[in-house]
């Protein structure tokens, strides 16, 4: 592929002969501050270890995201490759620029099981590169030809390009669509996420989904303490949801893994340091904000939910940690058995879930 004004970076290639199959290192006037390192990957699927998420397998066409969000619980994938947690993984991002012919082969062996296949779950495959590699038809493509049901999780406008293609595979196989939305307030939203698509195209992609005949469920994610949990603002954004008919909500308090901790935390401290002392209380040296907080955000939320005439499954916002089976993610973001062909599209909004 070639890009606008592409120039071919030689300069990072020595530190990246660890990088297996490496092609070329490209940037673009398109993406300035971003290097891409094109590769020739060996795998596509890659085994979820635990039973915490419910899938086993995962396609992950990018490592890396251009998205940039600050909280990214993904950062710390990075360092695997010798990139570090922070600005490479925002700006060094890796492509594998073979993963549907790789994913094909890997789908056709006699011992694959046609298992839930998610994506989305460690960097975004609908990021903004994604609009001139176009890997992901070929792995919707790869997916459905196969039998094999599938999920994915975007922040990325560009899936609406792909909606003609992933309702012809919802023909064949189980698909769940998910969209993370944060916040409504678009000068936070900039600093937080400034490589992310406006919520507004985030909300009209759920809608688009929607008309185009498929499940599309949201993750309120993550919920801010003190920037984004306030009763008004999680009330516009629970409200401007159900009105973009979403088939379920999950809302999920921030979680500050090893990586993106460090990066948040100076991003904070530059840019709200009145709020370093609630972190604090609320996350002390952990991970998961703690059980007063869960308790207090699973509250709010519910009483919102009641609010707009909708009930949530109870229980999981106390929890405050994902998976449990399936059972507190958005309903439509996990692959449903496959509609036969005819049958009405799933019912509107039916509730809001919270995790």
């Amino acid at each position: 592929m070639r890009w606008d004004g592409q120039r071919l970076d030689r300069s990072g290639e020595q530190a990246l002969l660890g990088l297996t199959g490496l092609v070329r290192s490209v940037t673009s006037p398109e993406f300035d501050g971003v290097t891409f390192h094109e590769i020739r990957a060996r795998s596509a699927l890659n085994k979820v270890g635990g039973s915490a998420m419910p899938f086993r397998w995962t396609v992950n066409p990018y490592r890396g995201c251009s998205h940039a969000c600050t909280y990214c619980f993904a950062r710390r994938t990075h360092t695997y490759l010798d990139f570090d947690s922070g600005r490479d993984f925002d700006t060094q991002v890796v492509v594998k620029t073979n993963v549907a012919e790789v994913l094909a082969t890997e789908l056709a062996k006699p011992g694959w099981a046609r298992e839930h296949v998610a994506m989305g779950t460690n960097t975004d495959p609908y990021q903004r590169a994604e609009g001139r590699y176009r890997l992901m038809p070929g792995i919707i493509r790869a997916l459905a030809r196969s039998g094999t049901g599938f999920s994915i999780l975007t922040k990325g406008t560009v899936l609406t390009r792909d909606l003609p293609l992933l309702r012809s595979a919802a023909a064949e196989v189980g698909i769940g669509v998910g969209v993370s939305i944060a916040l409504l307030d678009r000068d936070l939203q900039r600093r937080l996420e400034p490589g992310t698509p406006s919520p507004r195209a985030r909300l009209d992609l759920v809608r688009r989904a929607r008309d185009a005949g498929l499940s599309c469920g949201v993750f309120v994610a993550p919920v801010l303490p003190g920037l984004t949990d306030s009763e008004e603002a999680l009330d516009a954004l629970l409200a401007a949801v159900a009105e973009a008919g979403a088939t379920g909500v999950t809302a999920l308090p921030l979680h500050l893994r090893p990586g993106a901790r460090e990066w948040f935390a100076s991003w904070l401290a530059a840019e709200y340091p009145g709020l370093i002392g609630r972190y604090r209380d609320i996350y002390g040296d952990g991970t998961y904000a703690c059980a007063p907080y869960r308790r207090f955000l699973s509250e709010r939320i519910a009483r919102l939910v009641r609010r707009h005439g909708l009930e949530p499954r109870t229980g999981a916002a106390e929890r405050g940690v994902p998976g449990d089976g399936g059972g507190q993610w958005p309903a439509g973001v996990l692959p449903a058995a496959r509609r036969a062909r005819g049958d009405s599209e799933p019912a509107r909004p039916e509730q809001l879930s919270l995790l």
